[in-house]
C-alpha cells in the first residue's frame, strides 16, 4: 500500500511539472515558479536529488529563471543540474549535454564568450560521439562555435566551420527546407559578416541576400531580423573597391551577445508540452 501511495505521489509531481511548463509557455511565470518549486521539493524528498526526474525539473526550473532574467540563480541551478547529471548519467549522456548547451547559451547571454565556447566544445564532442557528425543538432553547435572563432579573429577556421554547418543543413534537410531553417539562416548571415570582415563584398552580398530571402519567407519583410539583413545589404551597396565596412567585427560580438536570446533552451525530453 505504501509503495502504491508513493507511486501515485510521483505521478502527481509529474503532473505539477507539466503544469509548470504550461504556465511558462503561456508567460505565467509567477505561477510556473510556484509549480516548479513544489515539484522540485517533492521529487527531492521522494526520489533523491540526483534522480533523473528531479534533475529534469531543476533543469526546466533553470530555464524559467533564464526567462525571468535571474542569471545568477539560473547559473547556480544549471551547475547543480550538470553535476547531478554527470554523477547519475555520465558526461556524454544526451540529457547532460542538453544542460551543457544551456550553460553555454547562458554564458553567451552574459558575454562570457570564452566560457561559452568551452561549453559548446564539450557539447559538440559529446553529440558527435553519441549522435554522429552528420546529425542536425551537431551542425547547430558547429555553427555557434564558428561565431566564437570569428570573434577571436580565426577567420579561416570560422569560414570552414560555417561551411560545414551550412552544407550539413542542406544535406540533412534538403536545400528548400534549409533555406527557411532559422539556425541555417543565422549561419548564412554570419557567413556574410565574415566575408565583410575579409572585404569580400560580392560574396558578402550573395550571403546576405540568401539570408534575407529566407527571413522574409519565415517572418515577412518587416520583422526585425529581416530588417537587420536589409540594413547590411544597404551598407554593402555604399561600399566600393576594397574598402571594408566600419564596425564589421563588432557584428560578430553582437551576434554572440544575442545568441542566448535566439537559441532555444533545452527542456527536459520527458516533459515536453505542445
Amino acid at each position: 500500500m505504501e509503495v502504491e501511495v508513493a507511486e501515485k505521489g510521483v505521478v502527481i509531481l509529474g503532473a505539477i511539472h507539466q503544469l509548470a511548463i504550461l504556465y511558462s509557455v503561456h508567460d505565467k511565470l509567477c505561477e510556473a515558479e510556484k509549480m516548479y518549486k513544489w515539484a522540485l521539493k517533492g521529487y527531492e524528498k521522494a526520489l533523491g536529488a540526483e534522480h533523473e526526474s528531479t534533475l529534469d525539473t531543476a533543469n526546466d526550473f533553470g530555464n524559467l529563471y533564464a526567462d525571468q532574467g535571474k542569471l545568477d540563480e539560473v547559473e547556480q541551478m544549471y551547475q547543480q543540474v550538470l553535476q547531478g547529471k554527470k554523477n547519475a548519467l555520465g558526461a556524454e549522456h544526451m540529457s547532460t549535454l542538453d544542460t551543457v548547451q544551456n550553460i553555454g547559451l547562458l554564458y553567451a547571454k552574459q558575454g562570457k564568450l570564452r566560457e561559452a565556447e568551452q561549453m559548446y566544445q564539450w557539447a559538440l564532442q559529446g553529440r558527435e560521439k553519441v549522435l554522429g557528425a552528420e546529425h542536425i543538432s551537431t551542425f547547430d553547435i558547429v555553427s555557434n562555435l564558428s561565431l566564437y572563432a570569428a570573434i577571436q579573429g580565426k577567420l579561416g577556421k570560422a569560414e570552414e566551420m560555417y561551411q560545414r554547418a551550412l552544407q550539413g543543413y542542406e544535406k540533412a534537410l534538403g536545400a528548400d527546407n534549409a533555406s527557411t531553417y532559422l539556425p541555417a539562416l543565422r549561419t548564412m548571415r554570419n557567413i556574410g559578416i565574415l566575408f565583410e570582415d575579409q572585404a569580400d563584398i560580392p560574396n558578402a552580398k550573395i550571403a546576405h541576400s540568401k539570408a534575407l530571402i529566407g527571413y522574409v519567407k519565415v517572418f515577412g519583410p518587416d520583422h526585425p531580423e529581416s530588417q537587420r539583413v536589409q540594413d547590411s545589404l544597404r551598407a554593402l551597396d555604399s561600399v566600393t573597391g576594397d574598402k571594408t565596412l566600419p564596425g564589421v567585427s563588432e557584428n560578430f560580438q553582437e551576434e554572440a551577445s544575442h545568441l542566448g536570446a535566439k537559441e532555444t533552451l533545452r527542456r527536459s525530453k520527458r516533459h515536453k508540452t505542445a
